[in-house]
């Protein structure tokens, strides 16, 4: 039996209140279909990942970030994207935002490549660098929110991103279940340099996996 991706991402998201349209839905499907191929030749997902387990872990996990992102003149910074999560999957959920994904595998930038083709994405646009990359990724660009799903705790990845604090970036950590040790080292070292202002916390709706996403503001100098 196939898997019914657009069923089972509707029902999921509706559980975490957060409605795709059809077209976003349609597209997240042949992104999903275009992620298995290429996952056959190259290190996207972990390899024995069942459907399900792609589209929650990927792909639902990723849009927990849809409300927060749900602005005008959104610009997101997704650092480490890997196979474009969580920021490539929210661009196709809303196509306004702009986005700016960082990846330096160059295997993976083909892939975010031939998604963004693929699916004729606009105002996408793809890094192949380190984060640290002056010349590619200058400091004073702006952006509105900066994200990385599994690049590092959160005192490392609040120091890497601390060069674009001039904007106001609001920075989006996405954590599971031990995020307050995380949470109580970067508080000790970054407290003069950035605030929490925000903490959401959800359940996956399959596994019933928690999720906290712990959003961080500079501090106004």
């Amino acid at each position: 039996m196939s898997f019914d991706f657009k069923g089972r991402l509707t029902a999921g998201l509706s559980q975490l209140e957060i409605t795709l349209s059809d077209d976003s839905a349609r597209q997240l499907e042949i992104y999903f279909n275009e992620l298995k191929k290429w996952a056959g030749k190259i290190n996207l997902i972990a390899r024995l990942s069942s459907d399900e387990q792609i589209l929650e872990n990927h792909f639902i996990d990723s849009l927990t970030l849809f409300p927060l992102l749900k602005k005008s003149d959104a610009h997101l910074l997704d650092i480490g994207t890997g196979a474009g999560f969580p920021g490539l999957v929210c661009k196709v959920a809303l196509p306004d935002l702009k986005l700016t994904l960082v990846e330096p595998r160059q295997k993976r930038v083909s892939f975010l490549r031939h998604i963004i083709r693929t699916l004729g994405l606009q105002d996408v646009t793809v890094l192949d660098c380190r984060i640290e990359d002056e010349k590619k990724l200058p400091s004073a660009t702006f952006f509105s929110h900066i994200t990385g799903r599994a690049v590092s705790d959160i005192k490392v990845f609040l120091g890497m991103v601390e060069r674009f604090s001039a904007g106001g970036a609001e920075v989006i950590c996405m954590k599971g279940p031990k995020w307050q040790e995380e949470a109580d080292v970067a508080a000790e070292v970054i407290e003069k340099r950035f605030i929490l202002r925000e903490r959401v916390e959800l359940r996956l709706p399959f596994s019933g996996a928690w999720r906290t996403l712990l959003l961080y503001v500079p501090v106004e100098k």
